[in-house]
């Protein structure tokens, strides 16, 4: 072979690397492209699940005193300042999903569960107070959304607020009960938790005693389970069939699987499993109306970040002191001083 020959296999040898190298350029190039196109999507896809309600500007100044902040001077500053977030579980007709699930009928939706959960300055405790469903309350007046204002209620179901008037007559009702400000609001409906518990891959729950309730379609006996979503759902809803058949007993449960979720949540190993991440926060937004102040995923990753070193056992779970009603023995109210004194210590 001539050195001319050489040369020009060598040539042709250089030539083919270029090539090589340019294919894989525009390989990894359409990649990344993919990736940022899939990355983008997501992030929009998750972002328009979520539903808002502009509460702030519907309710004004009439509104108790938000927490006050202090300065941090730390140098990875914690959030400082309680929060307070009005968390509404709704039997809402809207959507097939709900309606098989046992959403509410043509007259509208409820808030069939209601919490409100105070997060401490640091993000590293929280307090959960539920409110009974069958709590006679003062209604403040609340402005409709066909327009004008509802007159003023007493000894009014606590929640025929939502039923009234939404979200924003919601957390009137309860910042009028509590004298509390509600510094956000989450409500998820039945469907979206059905989903999140599918999503985690159930949760497991331990009842002290036999459910059998006809309503909500559930029967369990005492010990350890592991629920799907639409088990878990029962489990929420059921309040006939264990106790003396009052919202208390249901809340318990309620409460119960606000704990068992919590666990279920910190050992998913969500951040090593980004689709499994994906299918929780699908599962979540989807069903997830909030305010204005939680309704992009940034603002909703930003508050689960800085909740990370809160955990099951750092959550207490209590129940608005009641007694029942005088004029409904079906009915309770708040049990004073000690209700008063419960909020006080969530200002």
């Amino acid at each position: 072979m001539t050195r001319h020959e050489e040369q020009g296999d060598t040539g042709r040898r250089v030539g083919r690397r270029p090539s090589a190298l340019r294919i894989a350029g525009l390989a990894l190039t359409g990649t990344l492209v993919l990736g940022a196109a899939a990355a983008g999507w997501t992030y929009w896809h998750l972002d328009r699940n979520i539903r808002s309600v502009d509460i702030n500007s519907a309710l004004g100044d009439d509104r108790p005193a938000r927490a006050v902040v202090t300065p941090s001077t730390s140098a990875a500053p914690l959030p400082t300042g309680s929060l307070n977030i009005l968390v509404l579980g709704s039997d809402s007709r809207s959507g097939k999903a709900n309606q098989e699930l046992g959403g509410g009928d043509s007259g509208g939706a409820r808030s069939d569960t209601a919490m409100v959960v105070h997060l401490d300055a640091g993000r590293t405790r929280a307090t959960v107070v539920s409110i009974p469903r069958d709590t006679l309350v003062t209604r403040p007046s609340c402005p409709l959304s066909s327009g004008g204002s509802s007159a003023p209620a007493y000894g009014a179901m606590f929640n025929s607020a939502y039923e009234l008037g939404g979200p924003v007559c919601a957390v009137k009702t309860v910042e009028s009960l509590t004298g509390v400000r509600m510094d956000h609001y989450v409500e998820i409906d039945f469907s979206g938790f059905a989903k999140l518990v599918d999503a985690l891959g159930g949760v497991d729950v331990t009842t002290t005693e036999d459910i059998d309730d006809d309503q909500s379609h559930l029967r369990l006996k005492a010990g350890t389970h592991h629920l799907d979503g639409t088990q878990a759902l029962a489990l929420a809803r059921t309040r006939h069939g264990i106790g003396d058949g009052s919202d208390l007993g249901r809340i318990g449960l309620q409460q119960m699987l606000v704990k068992d979720l919590l666990e279920q949540l910190s050992g998913a190993g969500l951040l090593t499993d980004p689709a499994r991440l994906y299918q929780v926060a699908d599962a979540v937004t989807a069903g997830l109306t909030t305010d204005t102040g939680l309704d992009s995923l940034n603002e909703l990753v930003g508050l689960g970040r800085s909740l990370r070193g809160l955990t099951a056992d750092r959550v207490r779970t209590v129940t608005m002191p009641v007694t029942t009603a005088p004029s409904d023995p079906n009915r309770v109210v708040a049990e004073e001083p000690r209700a008063s004194r419960l909020w006080a210590s969530l200002r």
